[in-house]
């Protein structure tokens, strides 16, 4: 059996009620769909197993921001039966923003500092690669701070006319100073005062490979192995790393998948 769906996630395999895989979210570049599935059944998208929860057979999986038209799930169910589906990945248009006049150390870093965000980017890979059987997830996530939506995710940055690598974040301008929150309840697993690009960055783990990270931050008011709630205080807005002015970068990751963390928000009528 093969099918293909369109951008809004819907219901799959639907052979009988009691055997229904089901999918939410937006099936979009960029897009976290979450899904249910029967006790004893294994998904895997793009050849990649799931965690399926064992009790209530909640997945999750992520769409990277230049994922092609179609993408694979395969799904096998407890009797052993296999059926592979095609899901229609809808494309998505992104801005092109061009900041100049930047200090050249902000657009190149100098030599000198290349082990350290090498060291860096270990310990956020580290972070992002998590994955916990916990479902904080499960409660949704919020906007972690109150202020001017400045930057996009997908967006295109030329920095001095050199075109970099796209924003994979959403950004908040405001106030040095100004409060951040957990976006969703789980466990801190990264926390640092000073990194060379992110400057004060918190990560925290979600469950099921789904973290979400703060940046720029002026204080980071939590620890490593912290668990946090939805909407608790985990540090304030700054300028620190490399930044233009004062922000909070917020980023939602699958793993080393980015997501857009507009797309998981609560829409408003």
């Amino acid at each position: 059996m093969r099918a293909v769906w369109t951008a809004l996630a819907v219901l799959l395999l639907a052979v009988a009620p009691a055997a229904a895989v089901e999918l939410a979210g937006p099936l979009t570049q960029g897009g976290l769909i979450v899904g249910t599935a029967p006790p004893g059944t294994s998904v895997a998208f793009e050849g990649r197993k799931l965690r399926v929860d064992p009790q209530i057979g909640t997945f999750v999986f992520g769409i990277g921001r230049d994922h092609g038209p179609e993408a694979a799930l395969t799904v096998t169910h407890p009797d052993g039966r296999v059926e592979k589906q095609t899901l229609a990945i809808a494309p998505r248009h992104w801005q092109i923003e061009r900041v100049d006049g930047l200090p050249p150390r902000m657009v190149t870093p100098p030599p000198e500092v290349l082990d350290r965000i090498r060291r860096e980017g270990a310990l956020i890979n580290a972070a992002r690669s998590r994955d916990s059987a916990t479902m904080d997830f499960a409660h949704g996530f919020v906007l972690p701070a109150k202020g001017r939506l400045s930057g996009f995710y997908g967006s295109q940055r030329i920095l001095n006319g050199k075109p970099r690598r796209p924003h994979l974040g959403l950004d908040v301008a405001g106030p040095v100073g100004t409060p951040v929150h957990a976006a969703a309840a789980g466990e801190v697993v990264l926390a640092e005062a000073n990194l060379y690009y992110t400057g004060g960055t918190v990560a925290i783990d979600h469950g099921h490979g789904l973290t979400t990270i703060y940046s720029h931050m002026a204080s980071v008011g939590v620890k490593v192995g912290d668990h946090v709630a939805q909407g608790a205080a985990i540090g304030t807005i700054g300028a620190t790393g490399r930044v233009t002015g004062p922000h909070l970068d917020w980023r939602l990751n699958w793993f080393n998948v980015r997501l857009d963390p507009q797309l998981v928000l609560p829409h408003k009528d």
